[in-house]
Order: C-alpha cells, then sequence, then structure tokens
C-alpha cells in the first residue's frame, strides 16, 4: 500500500513539470517564423479539405494561448493532427514506439548486466592490469562518437554482408514462420543494438567502479572487515547495496537518453525507431510530429525516473521509511 501511495504521489508530481514542458516547446515552435502548414501546402498529395481543417484544429485563426489549449486538448483526446505526408501523427507514433522500447529495453538489459559486474570486478582489482585495462576499453568507448561507430558497423555489414542492413524485418517476414521471424528480428538488432550498447557500457562500468571504489574506503566497510567477515560478504552483503543506489538512479535518464542518443544510430541503419522520426521531423518541419515527439520524450523521462524512485525504495529500506 505504501508503494501504490508512493507511486500515485510521484504520477501527480510529474503532471506539472509535462504541462511545463509542453509550455515551453509550444511556444517556442509557435513563435519561430516557420508557417505550421507550410509543408502541408507544399504536398500535392494533401487536399484543401485537409488543410482547412487542421487549419481548424490548430486554431491558427486564434490568439497564441487558445491555440495551446486547443492542442492539449487535441493531445489528451489523443487528436495530434496530421504528419506532411498527410498521416496521422498517432498512428504513426504507435509504429515507432514499439520498436524503440525494444531497442532500448535490449540496449538497457544488457549495459546493466555486463557493466554493474564489470565496474564492480574493476573496483575489486584497483590499480591492476585487470582495472587498467578495463580503463582503457571504456576511455575508448566514451571517446568513439555514436554516429562515427555506427557507420563504421554500417561499412563492415555491407563488406562483409553478414548482418542485413536497414529496417527491422527483411522483405518475406511475413511469409516466414514463427522462430524464423524472432531470428530475422534479431539479426536486424544486431548492428544498432551493439553500438548504443558499447557507448552506454562506457560510462556505466566506469560510473560503478567509481561508486565501488567510494563505498570500499567507507568507514563501515573498514569495521566489517575487521570484524573477520569475508571479503565477498564485505562486498557483495555491505558493500554493494551502497554503491549500487547512484546507478538505479541514474537509470531513469538513461531510459530517456537513449531515445536521444539512439536518434543518429537508427538513422544511420535506418532502423524505424522513433529517434529516427523525430530527426526527419525536425529537418522537414514537420511540426505536430516534433511537438508530439518531445512530450513522448519527456513521459519517457518521467516514466524512467519513476521507475527508478520505486526500485530504490525496494532496495533500501532508508529510503521506504522516507516515502
Amino acid at each position: 500500500m505504501q508503494i501504490i501511495f508512493y507511486i500515485f504521489k510521484r504520477i501527480l508530481q510529474a503532471i506539472p513539470l509535462l504541462v511545463l514542458v509542453s509550455l515551453i516547446s509550444f511556444f517556442i515552435i509557435r513563435l519561430s517564423p516557420v508557417d505550421p502548414l507550410a509543408e502541408l501546402k507544399l504536398n500535392p498529395s494533401i487536399s484543401q479539405e485537409t488543410l482547412q481543417a487542421e487549419k481548424v484544429r490548430m486554431g491558427l485563426d486564434k490568439p497564441l494561448a487558445i491555440q495551446y489549449l486547443l492542442w492539449a486538448k487535441g493531445f489528451l483526446k489523443g487528436d495530434l493532427g496530421v504528419t506532411t505526408t498527410g498521416e496521422k501523427v498517432a498512428v504513426k507514433l504507435m509504429e515507432r514506439i514499439p520498436n524503440t522500447l525494444l531497442l532500448t529495453l535490449i540496449v538497457i538489459f544488457m549495459t546493466w548486466i555486463c557493466g554493474l559486474p564489470l565496474g564492480i570486478l574493476a573496483a575489486i582489482n584497483w590499480k591492476t592490469t585487470l582495472d587498467r585495462f578495463l580503463t582503457v576499453l571504456t576511455s575508448i568507448g566514451m571517446a568513439i562518437p555514436s554516429f562515427f561507430f555506427a557507420i563504421l558497423m554500417l561499412i563492415f555489414a555491407v563488406k562483409t554482408s553478414w548482418f542485413p542492413v536497414g529496417g527491422l524485418t527483411s522483405y518475406n517476414f511475413n511469409e516466414m514462420g514463427f522462430f524464423h521471424q524472432i531470428w530475422d528480428v534479431t539479426r536486424h538488432l544486431i548492428l544498432p543494438v551493439t553500438v548504443l550498447f558499447t557507448i552506454s557500457l562506457a560510462g556505466l562500468q566506469r560510473q560503478m567502479r567509481a561508486n565501488m571504489l567510494d563505498v570500499l574506503d567507507s568507514d563501515y566497510v573498514k569495521f566489517a572487515r575487521a570484524k573477520g567477515l569475508s571479503e565477498t560478504q564485505v562486498i557483495f552483503k555491505h558493500a554493494l547495496r551502497n554503491a549500487v543506489n547512484p546507478m538505479i538512479t541514474l537509470l531513469g535518464f538513461e531510459f530517456s537518453g537513449l531515445l536521444s542518443g539512439a536518434a543518429l544510430t537508427e538513422y544511420v541503419f535506418q532502423y524505424p525507431g522513433l529517434g529516427r522520426l523525430i530527426l526527419e521531423a525536425v529537418m522537414k518541419s514537420d511540426i505536430n510530429l516534433v511537438m508530439a515527439s518531445l512530450m513522448i520524450g519527456a513521459t519517457m523521462l518521467v516514466i524512467g525516473n519513476l521507475i527508478a524512485d520505486i526500485l530504490l525504495i525496494l532496495t533500501d529500506p532508508r529510503i521506504r521509511a522516507k516515502a
């Protein structure tokens, strides 16, 4: 019951944040000199009826404050307007969000499964050959831009033909059996996952190493060793629980951060995700799609932080007592 009440309270606290983000985003976009319907007017396949309906929906002949209220009303009802190609924004987002969530969740899972043990291993073996080797690897991972690394992987895939390039499925996906479909999706995910995993792993491993070194040097850990506890008990029973708390806090930012970090990677591999969609929308001045995508990104940040807060309550009794 306490956790449910805490979740409800955090959701209520997130509502003003989302309203503020929507206000700032809306007014910055609408105060720009770009005509919201400019791209639609240039598309010969868009009828005059569609243009007029979109003008009424956006309230372009009304004051800016009224326009925002009309947009907010439409957003709550799921009416996000149309893209520059005439498709409904809501339909376009629903097509891409599952793909981005799939990519993001796989990368986060792999990063944490590998990053936390490697960080602990480096801290335990501080200043040894293993620690220096891991430090060099993570330094390289943090120094390589994701866009550049993605291009290298793309060239590798084209030269070797080992992995499919572009999309999430093959052209004959619907003709495949169930297990062949899973394998086909997996092969398409290998390249973008590898790029995002490598970049994310470097930062997470370094952070975990720093946290663990700080905790291992604390007084209560020295006292636990003085009591005669084994090194395994000291590390996993006492040190790890406190070292992992800051990492859980970072989880919320990582969840939303992958949305922006994945945009260029998705663009290079032509992966049908939300990041690529946002990037293309900005380049095309697709106002409706940009505005909806900004709100999706803010919502992902709120959800990520909420998940991190719940995990902190479950892992740390001190936070649970204050919730």
